[in-house]
């Protein structure tokens, strides 16, 4: 005998390859774009090229969008005043939402995710329109195999801490049901409220972003600008580390008997010890070692060789850990 599962347990299996493409095309647009764990001393710089690209065409996209009502018959009063009325009321539920933000918003998440959503419900405690834009990650719509344009249900599926913010239970998931006839809410697997659909619609506006043929959801603008974006970060982190390593080298003293070692990371300023800048002018001022002013290049930075006059014994400088006498 087959197990029955409840109406949030069958849409959490829902689209699995759609919301795995979701949750990458996000993260590469929070700026997670490098593959796998950087490897020990790798540097990573991350430019966010593919934010700074959706953000910019989403503001010239919407810049100057503005709906208009106008009269069927410009000639008939009456259409005119309906017109002006219906034009008052929807400047009232935009000035309500702040639709200009949730457009910017909404079209943001279109176009990372590929997909955005509209609720339109009515608030009886305030008597008005009220416009939302719930996750398309948790939105799942059925719809005829012929038109996928005509939607026949749609679930939406959330978190909610029903103490606020500040309560430490852990959140519950309801998923609400709809259809044109029924209106369905869960929260977990229990059923709490069912009820005929008191708009006789559904309450959502879903579009896609560019809809692939034969596909009933959007593409996001990210995938063809991912391996641009990626190479990019590549190569800022080879040049970054070259410019750092050269511009500032370190160095070593060797050829000496006693030393003490101090490791000092590539940027670092190192100090020569008083003990030790002391031991060099005295060496220097008493005859005894000559500067060569010898100067090669050894990996990215300079090397400078040190030497006496009697060839008894020398030391190089080169790039690396710092030691002196």
């Amino acid at each position: 005998m087959s197990e029955t599962r409840s109406l949030p347990v069958l849409v959490a299996q829902l689209d699995p390859a759609r919301r795995r493409h979701y949750r990458e095309n996000l993260a590469f647009y929070r700026g997670e774009q490098w593959h796998g764990r950087p490897r020990r001393g790798e540097r990573r710089l991350t430019m966010n090229y593919a934010r700074a690209f959706v953000d910019k065409v989403t503001s010239y996209l919407l810049n100057g969008a503005a709906v208009h009502i106008e009269a069927a018959d410009p000639g008939d009063a009456a259409a005119r005043a309906r017109a002006r009325e219906a034009d008052h009321a929807l400047r009232s539920v935009e000035a309500a939402n702040g639709l200009g933000q949730l457009d910017y918003e909404t079209e943001v998440d279109c176009a990372v995710l590929g997909d955005g959503a509209y609720k339109v419900t009515w608030d009886t405690d305030e008597r008005q329109v009220r416009v939302s834009a719930p996750d398309v990650q948790g939105i799942f719509a059925w719809r005829l195999p012929d038109d996928p344009a005509r939607v026949l249900a749609v679930a939406s599926q959330y978190d909610l801490r029903p103490g606020g913010p500040r309560d430490e239970q852990p959140p519950v998931t309801v998923t609400e049901y709809w259809t044109s006839a029924r209106f369905e809410r869960w929260e977990g697997d229990a059923m709490v409220e069912a009820s005929p659909n008191p708009y006789g619609f559904l309450p959502f506006v879903l579009f896609p972003n560019v809809r692939e043929p034969k596909q009933h959801w959007g593409s996001s603008d990210l995938p063809p600008i991912m391996e641009p974006v990626r190479e990019l970060n590549r190569a800022y982190s080879q040049l970054s580390q070259i410019l750092e390593l050269s511009g500032n080298p370190v160095a070593v003293l060797e050829g000496v008997n006693e030393s003490r070692d101090i490791a000092v990371e590539p940027g670092a300023v190192w100090e020569m010890p008083e003990s030790s800048r002391a031991y060099l002018l005295d060496l220097l001022q008493g005859g005894a070692w000559r500067c060569t002013a010898t100067i090669s290049t050894w990996c990215t930075g300079p090397c400078m060789t040190w030497g006496n006059r009697r060839g008894q014994r020398s030391g190089t400088t080169r790039r690396g850990s710092a030691v002196w006498p």
